[in-house]
């Protein structure tokens, strides 16, 4: 019997060693279901990645206009070149002889010309004889009309040398009209050497152009040509050097996403690095952002020019940068886990909020309701002064400035009130208009320097405006081991930490530098780890 109770006893010491053990199993599990990452406080950028070629700011494509074959080649890549040098030289002998034909077309027209005046004075010399004639005939003429009168000879003698008369004028006439023609002649004869003087000229120009040389002072970075090629000139000319004008200032034209753009600005500060230089980063900052879309296989991008100083000529044309822009910064904020953000556990929610202006018992007092502005008056009057106070202390505003400043704030703080009268759909649009008519009569008060700075502090506060709607969701685990889920309200990202706004919600004003969120779970995405395994020993079957 001893021996039974024995048994017993053994196996019920048994039983509850293996109770213990599933529920301290059933614990640890239920522990170690989750992984957790911490809130921390710090700095924090919001960037766009983006990648881009390395390019000179200036480089000039050196072509040919007419065609050959190349004699002579005097420079290589990388050799340094001034304006005027000589690069290449095209076998000149074609246009030499068409040099040589136009100039003897030249010399022909001018000698037609000599011909032409030759001809013109021949032409005059006939018209002073014909004038010599009409005038004896004149004088014959009047004399035998006065032997008529006298009757000492017969009237038909006058009556010829009247005839005479007319015939000579005629003739005086005809060689007249010789002298115009000969004078046409000449002109011709002179337009003519014009248009060959100018043939001339044009085959001087292109036997000058078989001389290729360099336009401007720079480094050839690419020769397309080799001696005893023959290049064609045709509607294109054809690309034979490529001349970077100065390799000491650089840019990198970075493809910008469509859904990037909007928060790029001339002057922001950028980064970027590059394969030939591993770990090392290169600084520069955004000089344009070009407004000619690129499309490319329905994806949408902008160019972001980067310019940089290219100290000691490390970078070289063509080397592919992966290029970091900051849009925006932040000092001292709490930031939260992206992971964080992106965690969903079925079934747990957020709890109801409740509301500031509840009673004791739960439930809210009953008073109208106010208008969506005017509950958030207090926040939106906050923001327009800090703004003040910003314009004030960064801008450096003179006391009359700042009086100025005040004033018209002070005017237009009734026009804001005023919208909260306006229509829902129709507050936006009145609330711009009342904005530009507000930052339209601060700038008319800046100086052209503060004017620059003061459009970056609009820039910047309209980017943080945008972000601060953002809304999300992170869990957490009380002391009891429940998982928790609370709303937050986001602000800038730097692709691993996200920015967690102060906001009137309870929940989020709870969260605090060091708290723990959930970020995953032990077993990997999705399964059945994403929901919460019911507290206590899991049974041994």
């Amino acid at each position: 019997m001893k021996k039974i109770y024995w048994s017993v006893g053994v196996v019920g010491v048994g039983l509850l060693a293996a109770g213990a053990w599933w529920w301290t199993q059933g614990s640890a599990a239920s522990d170690a279901q989750y992984r957790f990452g911490k809130l921390e406080v710090g700095k924090l950028q919001a960037t766009v990645a983006a990648s881009g070629a390395v390019n000179p700011v200036s480089q000039v494509s050196v072509g040919t206009q007419v065609s050959g074959q190349i004699r002579d080649l005097l420079v290589d890549f990388n050799s340094e070149v001034k304006a005027g040098q000589l690069l290449a030289q095209i076998d000149p002998e074609t246009f030499e002889y068409r040099v040589r034909s136009s100039q003897a077309d030249v010399d022909a027209a001018q000698a037609a010309v000599m011909t032409a005046q030759a001809n013109v004075t021949a032409a005059q010399a006939q018209v002073s004889r014909a004038q010599v004639d009409l005038d004896e005939a004149r004088r014959d003429f009047e004399r035998k009309q006065m032997l008529v009168e006298k009757q000492f000879i017969a009237q038909s003698e006058a009556d010829k040398a009247r005839a005479l008369v007319n015939t000579s004028m005629e003739s005086l006439k005809a060689v007249q009209a010789q002298v115009g023609v000969a004078q046409a002649q000449v002109k011709t004869a002179q337009a003519n050497v014009a248009q060959r003087q100018a043939s001339l000229a044009q085959a001087r120009i292109d036997l000058a152009r078989t001389k290729i040389t360099s336009p401007v002072n720079g480094m050839v970075i690419k020769r397309a040509i080799e001696r005893g090629q023959t290049v064609a000139s045709s509607l294109q000319a054809p690309e034979l050097f490529v001349i970077a004008q100065n390799l000491s200032d650089m840019q990198v034209e970075a493809a910008i996403d469509e859904s990037d753009v909007g928060r790029l600005r001339t002057g922001q500060k950028a980064s970027f690095t590059v394969d030939a230089y591993p770990g090392q980063t290169f600084d520069g900052e955004i000089r344009q952002v070009r407004k000619a879309a690129q499309n490319v296989a329905n994806v949408v991008t902008y160019v972001a020019v980067v310019g940089f100083s290219n100290v000691g000529g490390k970078l070289l044309p063509g080397m592919t940068a992966n290029v970091r822009i900051v849009t925006d910064q932040r000092n001292e904020v709490l930031k939260v886990p992206n992971a964080a953000l992106r965690m969903r556990i079925a079934g747990v929610e957020p709890e109801k909020e409740v509301k500031p202006d509840a009673k004791a018992d739960g439930k809210p007092e009953t008073k109208p309701e106010a208008p969506s502005d005017a509950k958030a008056g207090g926040g939106a009057a906050r923001g327009m002064t800090e703004f003040r106070n910003r314009l004030v202390a960064e801008l450096k505003l003179t006391a009359e400035q700042t009086t100025k400043v005040d004033a018209i704030y002070a005017d237009l703080a009734p026009k804001f009130a005023a919208l909260r009268e306006v229509p829902a759909e129709e507050r936006p649009k009145a609330r711009e208009r009342v904005s530009a008519d507000l930052r339209a009569r601060i700038a008319d008060v800046l100086s052209a320097e503060q004017k620059t700075q003061y459009s970056a502090l609009v820039a910047e506060a309209a980017n943080r405006g945008s972000s601060a709607s953002t809304r999300g969701r992170v869990y957490t685990v009380d002391a009891q081991g429940k998982v928790k889920a609370l709303n937050v309200r986001l602000g800038i990202s730097d692709g691993s930490m996200t920015e967690v706004l102060p906001d009137r919600n309870a929940q989020t004003q709870a969260l605090k530098e060091g708290d723990e969120v959930i970020i995953g779970n032990s077993q990997g995405a999705g399964g059945a780890a994403n929901k919460p395994r019911a507290a206590g020993p899991r049974p041994p079957f």
